[in-house]
């Protein structure tokens, strides 16, 4: 095998499954536009309020639901028909998406409707996350999990690389209502898509959802020191080097709106090209390893950005960034769904839902609160970024288990779990007169 082949992206997972092939493309689409509206809201509060804490306050909307909802959504992926409950899920977003349309189109659109709005989404996510990324391991071949992740990475980064500099060029050019219309279209392919694919039930024996059963998911996730480790990286790197909420305000320096879009897509730049360059990945068994290496890069590529005041130098740091927290997301989704028992999929799902949702959202609140002060708009970036590497390092010597975590073990832990479930299960449903 030519050393071109071996790190070029596997595309096996969508020859050999027509489910994943369908969830691959409404994944896609969909992401599209939600990207779109993802730089539209914060932008529309910036212009509403010229507050760089209203903006980060997004964050906080979003935040406390997903705290709730994540735990509930991972109850119900393991309990119900995960397909039902992401394809649900996908129209409640669709309607709020319609929301945030009829809004825009009033002559004094209503700020409180945005945060309401950001609450919602953050609500609905919660469902459907954890059902997703439950029932794509059950659409494709164990071996073809790495390749999985990969893929989903990929069309998440070209969603987007595509919406977010679009969204830029649909701000300076059309009414909001054009921007927040053109993602409801994108909802309408998605929904077609996840109607076709087949019912995806609940493994055999599934827990009924609890407070039971969510306190057993937390008590796996917290007996496995790999998993862990991977909650606490990431929340780490993205609650101090996440300054997206500053993105409008570091656009006025740099260019304007049209520039706003690209501050939104370089990382994206980043995270496709490792993306497309990961089939290295199957290779290595270093997991942890290579999750805090990653980690710390991404805080180097924060740092470059607050420290930069050129506009090709931003947008490089931000690429840089962004290819090394693809990186460190590969290899955490690896960990994820090569250690994991099929029968606590959905439940250890809202909890990675959790950990890499929550760090982006209190970071948002971080930056823009830090903005506030004399550190200024750049200033609260680079510290951000400082503090993120040594975060890392500390992490790295706090969690040894985590740093010397290798793959190939846990996916052996993961067969035993399954094994020992399926033959409890059977006990269990097994008639008396058999």
């Amino acid at each position: 095998m030519t050393k071109k082949r071996r790190l070029s992206l596997d595309l096996s997972p969508l020859r050999t499954s027509r489910d994943f092939r369908l969830v691959f493309i409404a994944g896609l689409v969909t992401a599209f536009g939600s990207f779109i509206s993802y730089v539209t809201i914060p932008y529309q509060v910036a212009k509403l309020t010229d507050d760089p804490l209203m903006v980060g306050l997004i964050g906080v909307c979003e935040l406390l639901p997903l705290i709730f909802m994540s735990f509930v959504g991972g109850a119900l992926a393991d309990y119900i028909d995960r397909r039902l409950l992401v394809l649900g899920s996908e129209a409640a977003l669709a309607a709020i998406c319609g929301i945030l349309l009829i809004n825009s189109l009033s002559d004094e659109p209503h700020l409180w409707l945005l945060y309401v709005a950001a609450f919602l989404t953050a609500a609905v996510a919660g469902l459907q996350r954890p059902a997703l990324q439950a029932m794509v391991p059950r659409l494709v071949k164990p071996e073809e999990l790495p390749a999985t992740m990969s893929l989903q990475s990929l069309s998440m980064q070209f969603a987007q690389l595509a919406g977010m500099p679009l969204a830029g060029i649909l701000l300076a050019t059309f009414d909001l209502a054009w921007v927040y219309a053109f993602d409801l279209l994108t909802f309408a392919v998605s929904l077609v898509c996840l109607a076709l694919v087949k019912a995806v039930p609940p493994p055999v024996a599934a827990d009924r959802p609890s407070l039971k059963s969510v306190v057993t998911g937390l008590r796996y996730a917290k007996s496995r020191p790999e998993l862990l480790g991977t909650y606490l990286v990431d929340i780490n790197a993205m609650f101090f080097g996440m300054p997206s909420a500053l993105y409008p305000f570091l656009a006025d320096d740099l260019g304007g709106p049209k520039v706003l879009g690209l501050l939104y897509a370089a990382p994206a730049v980043g995270s496709l090209l490792a993306t497309i360059g990961s089939g290295w990945t199957a290779r290595v068994h270093r997991h942890g390893l290579m999750v805090l290496i990653a980690a710390a890069l991404w805080g180097v590529g924060i740092v470059g950005v607050g420290l930069s005041n050129t506009l090709w130098l931003t947008l490089f740091c931000l690429a840089f960034a962004g290819a090394a927290d693809m990186v460190s997301g590969l290899f955490r989704m690896i960990i994820w769904n090569q250690t994991i028992p099929d029968h606590l999929r959905g439940r250890l799902a809202g909890i990675e839902m959790l950990s890499y949702t929550t760090g982006p959202l209190l970071g948002q609140l971080r930056a823009g609160a830090m903005a506030r002060t004399g550190l200024g708009v750049a200033g609260s970036i680079w510290v951000g970024g400082v503090l993120c590497v040594i975060g890392s390092v500390a992490l790295a010597a706090a969690l040894p288990k985590f740093l010397r975590y290798d793959g190939e073990h846990g996916m052996a832990l993961k067969k035993a779990a399954d094994d020992e479930w399926n033959a409890t299960a059977a006990s269990r449903t097994r008639s008396p007169l058999t």
